[in-house]
């Protein structure tokens, strides 16, 4: 959802420049100008987070549902039963399913990209524009006819060790000294400098524009101008961008200081103020780096400049520790940025035992996935890999759990479980009565497992999901969680989840698992028994999401399934029951219907 990824760009970006400006300003005695300009590329990371890939930043078990479903509300239930199934004689496969209103964030969605791209594009314009601006700088370049200047700039790049050939000339275009090309570097001067400026100054500046070739900060130039474009719309980056080029040229201040001797710091000083009354063109030229900048900034350099001193070896220990922990503040939001790009939607399967198989055929147009788990082959067989591992809302499929918890804590037994009808009324009669588990089961009462949850602590809830793994487990979504709200699972964990259920590997009492297990009888027949529970997500009048789940049991092995089904509507849970007893009659493990 790009809403989600929006916000999640803003908060962290926006955190870790509040963090770095804070270090910045609180430890400004213990962080030499070098590493408080190395802070900002921690910022660079951090703007790379949300962009990288999910399944390179999936944690588990942080869970933060970010997607509008929380403001869930039921309204009344619509009947379907079973249109389109070719079944609709089997009562088991009606749908009954209740209705979700839910903010349809569609449009916010559209509507935000189109402004997001339409900002990157106005973005892009002016950096091209600065682009060519500098190409015509480069073209009206001529090369220093001073041989003198040409020995100096062999000298100093010399002493930097730089062997790469540089391109040093000179334009009209610009009045203060500036470097630019990522594939091929220009060192560019003023013309005719060296009438105006004695050979010592010019050999500062040329210290100066070597040391931004060293230190790549060319290409740090376009890696700004890349993130400037994806992150316009947050204006603390503008800010940030701004305090980085600042610190930049005080790094590089400093670097030039170091290489002289300290009566030449005054007249390095000197040399950069000689340029304070040129204009700026930090705003234009942004893949560039110039000498001079606004007064502002100047001001700050000099300042540096006149305090400088020679970087302690405690000094470099208390920055490099201070950058550290900056370093593990950016890393620990990643946690934040899985979670709010994931939604926590992605289960991570990987069994030895597992086939893919092409089943489209059976799916008629709709998304979805197919799960099969052969119980004594142990083995897999999976339609549509990705999203069989995504998770989305169980609906009444989760009525199977809460069966099992209101058993176990005994709210209900398997001799009294019946619940009095308030006397509501609804489109199903078979609703419009006192209920027991399996008549609740089998018409999938959603009033009647309403009413058994709300008899168990929300806590206790927690705890059992835990304890079986249950998807997301995020119950945030009120009292509607599992009806198209935050709880969410995948079809692997459905079919994972219901092979636990009927081993009872979570040691549930027997008695209570049979009972659950009773109540999921569908049909059976020459030697099989067929067990399953049907699901539809209804949300603002579309059914959207549907689910069968269950297993067919022979005397000698038990076949799990989950078939999900998405659409933007008639995505029933009576149609995802029809595509799986075509698969599973196809393989042989059901009966051929007639």
């Amino acid at each position: 959802m790009f809403f989600t990824h929006l916000v999640t760009s803003f908060i962290v970006s926006s955190i870790t420049i509040v963090m770095i400006m804070l270090m910045k300003k609180l430890c400004s005695k213990h962080l030499s100008a070098k590493w408080q300009y190395n802070l900002w590329f921690l910022l660079l990371i951090a703007l790379t987070l949300p962009f990288l890939p999910k399944q390179w930043i999936r944690f588990e078990n942080f869970y933060i549902s970010f997607d509008g479903n929380h403001s869930n509300s039921t309204s009344n239930p619509s009947v379907n039963t079973g249109e389109g199934s070719g079944l609709s004689s089997e009562n088991w496969m009606q749908d009954f399913t209740v209705s979700v209103n839910r903010l349809n964030l569609d449009f916010l969605n559209i509507t935000l990209a189109s402004i997001w791209i339409a900002g990157m594009l106005v973005m892009a314009a002016f950096s091209l524009h600065a682009w060519f601006r500098l190409k015509k700088i480069r073209n009206t370049t001529t090369v220093l006819n001073n041989e003198e200047l040409l020995q100096l700039f062999e000298r100093c790049k010399d002493r930097l060790n730089i062997s790469k050939p540089l391109f040093v000339g000179e334009s009209p275009l610009v009045k203060s000294p500036m470097t630019f090309g990522l594939f091929k570097t220009y060192v560019v001067l003023p013309i005719h400098l060296d009438e105006r400026m004695s050979i010592e100054n010019i050999n500062y500046i040329f210290m100066h524009e070597l040391h931004h070739y060293k230190y790549k900060d060319i290409a740090t130039n376009y890696l700004v101008i890349i993130y400037q474009i994806l992150y316009w719309f947050n204006p603390l980056v503008w800010i940030a961008f701004k305090e980085m080029r600042v610190d930049r040229e005080i790094a590089c201040d400093t670097a030039v200081l170091k290489s002289l001797v300290e009566k030449s710091y005054a007249d390095y000083g000197n040399t950069i103020i000689s340029f304070v009354d040129v204009p700026s063109y930090s705003k234009n030229f942004t893949g560039s780096n110039q000498l001079n900048g606004p007064k502002k900034q100047i001001k700050k350099r000099i300042e540096k400049i006149a305090s400088f001193t020679i970087e302690s070896k405690w000094m470099k220990l208390k920055s490099i520790s201070i950058f550290t922990l900056a370093g593990i503040f950016v890393a620990s939001q990643l946690p934040f940025i899985s979670a709010m790009a994931n939604g926590n939607n992605r289960y991570d399967f990987n069994f030895e035992h597992t086939i893919y198989k092409d089943l489209s055929e059976y799916f008629g147009g709709y998304d979805g996935s197919f799960v099969l788990y052969n119980m004594n082959a142990d083995q897999y067989t999976i339609y549509n890999k990705d999203k069989s591992t995504w998770r989305v809302s169980p609906n009444s499929t989760y009525k199977i759990y809460t069966a099992l918890m209101g058993l176990e804590l005994g709210v209900i037994t398997s001799n009294y479980s019946t619940m009095k009808w308030n006397g509501t009324q609804y489109p199903y009669e078979s609703w419009n009565t006192d209920q027991n588990l399996s008549t609740a089961m089998e018409n999938s009462v959603t009033w009647y497992f309403k009413k058994l949850d709300q008899k168990i602590p929300r806590e206790t809830v927690r705890a059992y999901l835990k304890q079986i793994g249950y998807g997301n487990r995020d119950l945030s979504g009120g009292e509607d969680y599992w009806l198209e709200s935050s709880l969410k699972i995948s079809p692997v964990e459905q079919v994972q989840l219901l092979s636990a259920f009927y081993t009872n590997q979570f040691e549930f009492e027997e008695k209570n698992i049979q009972t659950v297990k009773d109540s999921l009888l569908l049909e059976e027949y020459d030697g099989a028994r067929l067990f399953g529970k049907t699901g539809t997500g209804n949300v603002n009048g579309k059914n959207i999401n549907g689910w069968f789940i269950g297993y067919v049991e022979y005397e000698n092995n038990t076949y799990f399934f989950a078939t999900n089904i998405q659409n933007e509507d008639n995505s029933y849970g009576s149609k995802a029951a029809k595509i799986t007893l075509s698969i599973l009659e196809d393989k042989g493990i059901s009966k051929e219907r007639e």
